[in-house]
């Protein structure tokens, strides 16, 4: 089960959308999102059971086109961002998203179609840019688990997405500044983004259920 959760987790805190999706309030757009997404999954079983690798198609249709992987990135540089020349930044963006795909792609193997419940639909304070959506993961034989996701609204079109969550009190990103701010530090983005995608260029596997 904590595979699974790290999988809902990944995966919507990407939140991308089709065109039709509206994306200018973070709870309806969340709604529509986990929905189009989840019977994708569902309808595409056959295939990911074949070829796991064909997830990372999914993730990068599905998620990666509305994904704020630069915003994101950035945060992961943190103080270092300044200190960072472009084409190294650009380099580490380019190996974080694809550190993306490929992380989401596999814990998505998890997926065995549990229920998703999402915070309903209401306005945003004005003046807010961020707020969090709660998520419920809803499995008949175990306690719901509440996952906190942080979305953000583009100042400039009004468009939200999604760049951090929370679960049992710990942020991702906060978690992932953790573990690469010191290589960052130590080594630079630019060595560091090539870990990334030494990570990222890893098989897709399909793994056994956690029923733990």
């Amino acid at each position: 089960m904590k595979k699974f959760m790290m999988t809902v987790m990944l995966m919507l805190v990407s939140w991308t959308a089709a065109a039709e999706v509206d994306r200018s309030n973070p709870y309806v757009m969340m709604n529509q999102v986990a929905e189009e997404a989840f019977a994708r999954l569902a309808a595409d079983q056959a295939k990911i059971e074949a070829d796991p690798e064909y997830l990372r198609t999914i993730v990068k249709e599905e998620f990666l086109p509305y994904v704020n992987a630069r915003y994101a990135a950035y945060r992961v540089l943190g103080q270092q961002l300044k200190a960072t020349s472009e084409d190294d930044r650009e380099k580490f963006v380019d190996a974080f998203t694809q550190y993306m795909v490929a992380s989401y792609a596999q814990v998505l193997t998890q997926y065995e179609g549990q229920t998703i419940e999402i915070e309903q639909a209401q306005d945003v304070p004005e003046g807010r840019n961020i707020v969090t959506v709660r998520v419920e993961i809803i499995d008949p034989q175990r306690p719901p688990i509440r996952i906190d996701f942080a979305m953000r609204e583009n100042s400039r079109t009004g468009a939200w997405s999604g760049f951090d969550m929370t679960a049992e009190g710990v942020s991702l990103l906060t978690t992932m500044q953790n573990e690469w701010g010191g290589k960052i530090r130590a080594n630079g983005a630019a060595a560091v983004a090539d870990e990334l995608l030494e990570l990222a260029n890893k098989p897709i596997t399909k793994e056994v259920s956690d029923n733990g």
